[in-house]
């Protein structure tokens, strides 16, 4: 997960959700800067991670890392001054509320006349939810599972309201509040990288494994150069999936070693897997030492303790029927 430590900002920021967490009991941490529910007590060369939503022909909504948000707005505006367009920081008009897993769409379809089934994965739609008119609802989310994203004003008693409704309408399914904990395990298992771990400014998107997202045949983008030195270059390191052996839980910063004993890599992120029973974790290794099977160490309290790299992603959530075509998420 990201720095507990944000030195630059003396009060933490809070959502309008805050004090509800706060009543729910959750453990609240400084998240980037944000006091944000980490876990509830509960029986059941990049610039960061970012969504686009085509809202019109030259209209988009960009949805960023909260913990990087300002550096992420500033860097837009810098390299947007030689276009006719404006940029609007619109974070503080909108509370996001993520329902996530197999049920989603049932229980989200108990609050919306949008036709749910219709929107295929990473698109959106709009329509009315808990009252409210012209909700965006996406498909989208950071879990690996099925699920939406819906975004409501952002006032404290509309986003209690709409976090009241869907509690309610979920109830039926066993839904259970989340935090970052449970986010941040069930995107590991999905191998979706997370912003300060597997990607960076100093990591690009041949080491992380992202490159279908980079179209180098559209023409030129802003760090098109860049890219084209790094893949000419070749791979110094390459992200791998580890599950470990011996016991033991490979965290955060932890070091990678070889058979030999050399130091090789570092781990990205690691934790425990609910779904597959098993210490997982990513890593970044020499591309020698990637293939499947390949034995390598993890350096956990001064012991050195067995792993192997196996496929990812670790979890990969069914496959649903196909849709019919809605509006486009970038």
């Amino acid at each position: 997960m990201e720095s507990v430590t944000s030195p630059t900002i003396t009060q933490l920021r809070k959502t309008p959700l805050n004090p509800l967490h706060r009543r729910l009991a959750a453990k609240m941490v400084n998240f980037d800067g944000w006091d944000m529910p980490v876990e509830y007590p509960s029986s059941g060369g990049l610039i960061a991670e970012h969504r686009a939503h085509r809202l019109g022909e030259e209209d988009y909504l960009l949805v960023i890392n909260a913990g990087t948000r300002e550096k992420d707005i500033r860097w837009v505006r810098e390299n947007t001054k030689s276009f006719d367009c404006v940029v609007e920081d619109l974070s503080d008009a909108y509370t996001q509320l993520a329902i996530q897993g197999p049920r989603a769409v049932e229980v989200l379809q108990e609050l919306t006349d949008a036709k749910l089934n219709a929107i295929k994965n990473y698109w959106f739609t709009h329509g009315a939810l808990c009252g409210l008119k012209n909700i965006l609802i996406a498909r989208t989310g950071y879990t690996g599972e099925d699920g939406f994203e819906i975004y409501v004003p952002s006032d404290r008693a509309t986003s209690e309201e709409v976090w009241a409704k869907v509690m309610e309408a979920g109830r039926q399914f066993g839904i259970v509040p989340c935090g970052l904990g449970a986010r941040n395990t069930l995107r590991l298992e999905a191998k979706m990288a997370l912003y300060g771990h597997e990607i960076s400014d100093k990591i690009n998107v041949w080491e992380a494994g992202l490159d279908r997202y980079c179209k180098m045949e559209k023409g030129d983008f802003i760090g098109r150069a860049a890219l084209e030195r790094a893949r000419a270059a070749g791979l110094t390191r390459t992200l791998v999936g580890l599950e470990m052996i011996d016991r033991g839980i490979a965290r955060d910063d932890y070091g990678v070693y070889n058979e030999a004993g050399e130091a090789v890599g570092v781990i990205t992120s690691g934790s425990p897997s609910p779904t597959l029973g098993k210490n997982i974790a990513l890593a970044y290794v020499p591309p020698p030492l990637a293939p499947l099977g390949t034995t390598l160490y993890v350096e956990i309290r001064t012991q050195r303790c067995k792993a192997r790299v196996v496929p990812t992603p670790f979890y990969k959530r069914p496959k649903r029927a196909a849709a019919p075509q809605t509006a486009k998420t970038a």
